[in-house]
Order: structure tokens, then C-alpha cells, then sequence
């Protein structure tokens, strides 16, 4: 519903100073229901994940540095690659921005005071720990780990193929960590719908929030596919069931359908939040409005709804998918992500641009990912798709798309929002230099593998002979993947830099335009005392800047746009918040 009476100026008591609620220490971790403590558990959890994924995929190219190595057996390779890739994608790249960003921001963006189910929330939470203990857990079994690959096509994750619990641990935490989702999807467009704050229209709330609401239906389309997938894998393996084998009249092509119908829209669940986290940081830092907010919120809508249409372009060479529809459909989604760019890029046209980290991992998200858009629109053409499918162009396409958007992207959201999350300030100089190795690191490392790609690599292979000439170019590929865990050290030195020593953040360090920065860092645990009057998406603008928005009503008044008050001038009964728009502690 929506809902257009303005709210009161004070909530709870403004005057009151804050104290602890429940349990404190490690007691406040285990027990609490806070959508804050909980989204802070789901970022430190999920980047732990990902430093391992990191960990994994430098032993993999440290491995491909010279031809014919033996660091690592081909079964330790397989396991590598399938848990490397395992953890990135369902431990960090989603869990990172719908469980941990999400989980914190989506009640601070819309005026809530927490998540619509909180127990709910805490639930969704210990079910991904326990599928990521579990998943890991896997390399301590007599077999190992999975070593299927992350999508662990049928007949190889059969019981025949891949024996052993390793690969049953796998799918059990893919279960768990699928039901984690599915609730966290529940919670994030049950609060967006339903614990608005009075004025927060639909078309006020924050892009972030927007797209989060669409990653959060995709959730609730996508992920029961996978689960019953699973569920049939598990059947085949443990039931005497013959779902994905021929032997027994089963399709094993029927996985391919079925986890790529959940793997295409997941693309865009693991994209659509870093979306929205650069369309909030790129406004801040160029000092304007968000250029096109409509043009912007149907483009997300638009990418959603075309997501679930494209799923077999990975299938192109299996021979049982219409390819023309297909290729079609991959053509047509990337209009609504050219109408982002577009949107991104004027709305830094003309702007006064400040390049703080945040800002220097937005602008290399638009350069990663464009670049990697640009590489998807090739591999949506069956005959290129037929010369470089399970070459490494498929490879440094992949993470183009996906580091591009879940690192530099998540990164420009982490350093964003650090402040409010922790109430205190990384240093600038250490983000920085994290930037630059890892921007300069990732084009080292991948814009190699699109050439060995091109010169018939094949992915997933743990040797390689000298007289292929493919060994200069992987170690150049290797050297990148250095400069990158360079720069994740830079950043975890930045962490407990700023832990050890803190310099105290403002409530809103980069004047920020929406509700979260109404507020103290870190916020209280009812979140606010008081709200600005909401009468635009960037109430705390209109707030903080009055004069800004007396000029924009008075065009509005003499032009042919309806007038609306000045947000600056609260309505009579409207409190008064402080000069930044935070607490009033």
C-alpha cells in the first residue's frame, strides 16, 4: 500500500539517551533478532567466505604458472575450482548484499524500525552459517569435497561419478543456504510493502531498497527450483531414483534446464543489489539527484521480469534449446542495463565529482562491468558462443561480470556505509591504495585468460603442456591474481586499522541523500528518534539543504509542475531535527 500522510516529527522519546537492549558481548551476536546485529553477522561472515574463495583461487593459478605443475592433483584441482566457485557465488556474492547490506539498510532506507519478521531474520541467518560450516566442512571427509564443479551438471554428481559425503554435504548446504534466501526474500518485500515510513512512497523509496525488492521476487522465484533440483539429485543418489539417468529412462539434461532456470535469474540477484548500492553512492559523490529515478526503477523491473527468459544461452551446445529465441532474449536484456549506464553516466555529467573510495569502486564498477556486458552480448551469439564455450573466454567473461559487480560494486558499498554500519571511518589513503592494486590487478588477471580463451584453453584443466604457448599468458593471468590478494590485504589492514585506532564518524560523513543518514553511526536499536519529512526520494537532502528546495518549489509554483511544500519547512506539529538530521542525543 501506499502511503502519503507525513509522519510525525518525534519518534520515541528524541531527548532519551540510548542504552544497551538484551544481552551484551558474544551473548548479543548469538541471541539477537536486530536487523543490525544480524546484518553485520552476514557481512563479517561472508567475507571471511570470500578471503577463503580467494585463498583457493590463488593456489589454482599458482598451480597454472608453468606448464605441467604438480603443486596440486588433478582431484584437489576439482575440488578447488567447485568450492572456490561454490563460495563465491552461494556464500558471498549473494549473502554479502541481500543478507548483510540489505539486512541493514533496507528498514534504515524506508523508516522502519526493524525487519518485518525479525525472528525470521535471525533463522535465515543461522541456516547460512550452518550451510557454509557444512560446505567447508566437506574437505575433512575421507573423499574430500565436491569436486563436481560449482554447478555440478548430471551424470558427474551422481552417485557413481562423485561418491562419498563430500558432495552430499554439498547439496545439503546448498538446501539450507537456499532456505536462508527464500526467508531473507520474504522479510526484505514484506518490510518494503508493509513498514514504509508515512510519506515514503513507492516511487521515494531509495534505489538500493528498489532493487532489492526485485532481487527479493527473483529469490522467491528462483530458489524453490534449485531446492527441488537438489532434492531429485539427492533422490538419484541415495533413493534409487533415476531422474538425471539414462540408464534408467532419466534426462540428464534436465539439470542443465533446471539450475540454469535458477542460475540466469541468480545472475542478476547477485547483480541487482550492487546495482543499487552504486546508484546510491554515484549521486552522493557527484553532488545531484539520481538522473532518470523512474527510467532507473523500470529498468530494474524490466531486467527482473526479462531474467527468467534467457536461462538456456548456457545451453546452446547441448542441442535440445531453440536458439534463436534464446540468443533473442540475451540481446534484449541488455537494453535495460544500457538504460543504467546511461542513467549512471548522467547523473555524474555535469556533477561535482569528489573521488573518495567509495566513488573510485563505483566508477571502476561502470569499467569492469561494461566491459564484461559487452563480452556477454558476444557469447549471446550461438557461433561465437560454439567456438569459445569451456574455453577461459567463458571464464574471464564470468568473473568480469561477476567480480566487477560483487567487488568493486560490494566494495563501494562497503566503504559507503562503513560508517553508519560501525560508527567509525576507514582510512582514506589505505582505501585507495586497496583500490588501484585491485583495479590494476584484475585486468591483469582476466584480460589474459579472453586470449587463452581465443587460443583453445580449456577451462577447468590443472595442467597444461609448454609447446600449447599458452604459459606467458598465465603467468601474467597469475601475477594479477596476486596484485588482487594484495589488495584485499590492504583492506583488511584498513579494518583493524580503524579498529585499533578509530576516528569517530559523523552521522552522515558524505552528506548523504536518504533516510539511513537520519540517523547516528552506528544507529540506535529502534534505529531513529527522528525523521525529516519525507516529500522526495532524498528526504535528508531536501532536509539538510532547505534553500535548494525553496528554489525547486518556487519553479514548480511559476512553471507547469504541480507545487509541493518546501521540504525544508516542516508542516506546523513537525518537530525540528538537528542541523545534520540525526539524533538528538
Amino acid at each position: 500500500m501506499t502511503l502519503i500522510a507525513e509522519r510525525p516529527g518525534v519518534v520515541g522519546h528524541p531527548d532519551e539517551p540510548e542504552h544497551e537492549h538484551g544481552p551484551t558481548g558474544i551473548m548479543k551476536w548469538i541471541t539477537s533478532t536486530d536487523h543490525k546485529v544480524i546484518g553485520k553477522s552476514y557481512l563479517i561472515t561472508s567475507l571471511v567466505f570470500f578471503c577463503m574463495a580467494g585463498i583457493m583461487a590463488i593456489m589454482m593459478r599458482t598451480q597454472l604458472v608453468s606448464p605441467d605443475n604438480t603443486i596440486v592433483s588433478q582431484h584437489t584441482y576439482n575440488e578447488l575450482f567447485t568450492m572456490h566457485g561454490s563460495l563465491m557465488l552461494y556464500l558471498f556474492a549473494g549473502p554479502f548484499a541481500f543478507g548483510g547490506v540489505a539486512n541493514y539498510l533496507v528498514p534504515l532506507q524506508v523508516g522502519a524500525p526493524d525487519m518485518a519478521f525479525p525472528r525470521l531474520n535471525a533463522l535465515s541467518y543461522w541456516l547460512y552459517l550452518g550451510g557454509g560450516v557444512t560446505m567447508i566442512a566437506g574437505f575433512l571427509t575421507v573423499g574430500g569435497a565436491a569436486d563436481f564443479g560449482w554447478v555440478a551438471y548430471a551424470p558427474l554428481s551422481d552417485a557413481v561419478n562423485s561418491p562419498g559425503a563430500g558432495p552430499d554435504m554439498w547439496i545439503v548446504a546448498l538446501l539450507l543456504t537456499g532456505f536462508s534466501a527464500i526467508f531473507t526474500g520474504v522479510n526484505i518485500v514484506t518490510t518494503v510493502f508493509y513498514l514504509r515510513a508515512p510519506g515514503m512512497t513507492m516511487f521515494r523509496v531509495p534505489i538500493f531498497t528498489w532493487n532489492m525488492v526485485v532481487t527479493g521476487i527473483l529469490i522467491l522465484l528462483a530458489f524453490p527450483v534449485l531446492t527441488a533440483a537438489l532434492v531429485m539429485l539427492w533422490a538419484d543418489r541415495h533413493l534409487g531414483t533415476h531422474i538425471y539417468s539414462v540408464a534408467g529412462g532419466g534426462v540428464p539434461v534436465l539439470w542443465q534446464n533446471l539450475f540454469w532456470f535458477f542460475g540466469h535469474p541468480e545472475v542478476y540477484i547477485l547483480a541487482l543489489p550492487y546495482f543499487g548500492m552504486v546508484t546510491e553512492v554515484l549521486p552522493v559523490f557527484s553532488r545531484k539527484p539520481v538522473f532518470g529515478y523512474r527510467g532507473m526503477v523500470f529498468a530494474t523491473i524490466a531486467i527482473g521480469a526479462l531474467s527468467t527468459s534467457v536461462w538456456a544461452h548456457h545451453m546452446f551446445t547441448t542441442g535440445v534449446v531453440l536458439l534463436p529465441f534464446f540468443s533473442l532474449m540475451s540481446y534484449l536484456i541488455a537494453v535495460p542495463t544500457g538504460i543504467k549506464f546511461f542513467n549512471w553516466i548522467g547523473t555524474m555529467w555535469r556533477g561535482s565529482l569528489k573521488f573518495d573510495t567509495p566513488m573510485l569502486f563505483a566508477v571502476g564498477f561502470l569499467i569492469v562491468f561494461l566491459f564484461g556486458g559487452v563480452t556477454g552480448i558476444f557469447l549471446a551469439s550461438p557461433p561465437i558462443d560454439f567456438a569459445t564455450h569451456d574455453t577461459y573466454f567463458v571464464v574471464a567473461h564470468f568473473h568480469e561480470v561477476l567480480f566487477g559487480s560483487a567487488v568493486f560494486g560490494g566494495f563501494s558499498g562497503l566503504y559507503y556505509w562503513y560508517p553508519k554500519m560501525f560508527g567509525r571511518m576507514l582510512r582514506e589513503s589505505l582505501g585507495k591504495a586497496s583500490f588501484w592494486f585491485m583495479f590494476v590487478g584484475f585486468w591483469v588477471t582476466f584480460m589474459p585468460q579472453y586470449l587463452l580463451g581465443l587460443h583453445g584453453m580449456p577451462r577447468r584443466i590443472a595442467e597444461y603442456s609448454a609447446s600449447t604457448g599458452w604459459t606467458t599468458l598465465n603467468r601474467v593471468s597469475t601475477a594479477g591474481s596476486y596484485l588482487l590478494f594484495i589488495a584485499v590485504a590492504i583492506m583488511v589492514v584498513n579494518a583493524y586499522v580503524s579498529w585499533r585506532r578509530p576516528i569517530q564518524a559523523p552521522a552522515n560523513p558524505w552528506d548523504g541523500h536518504t533516510l539511513e543518514w537520519a540517523t547516528s553511526s552506528p544507529p540506535p536499536h529502534h534505529n531513529f528518534y527522528r525523521l525529516p519529512p519525507i516529500r522526495s526520494e532524498r528526504p535528508l537532502w531536501d532536509f539538510n539543504h532547505p534553500e535548494h528546495t525553496v528554489r525547486k518549489y518556487e519553479e514548480q509554483r511559476h512553471g507547469a509542475v504541480p507545487a509541493v511544500a518546501p521540504a525544508g519547512a516542516a508542516p506546523a506539529g513537525v518537530a525540528a531535527g538537528p542541523s545534520d538530521g540525526g539524533d538528538a542525543r
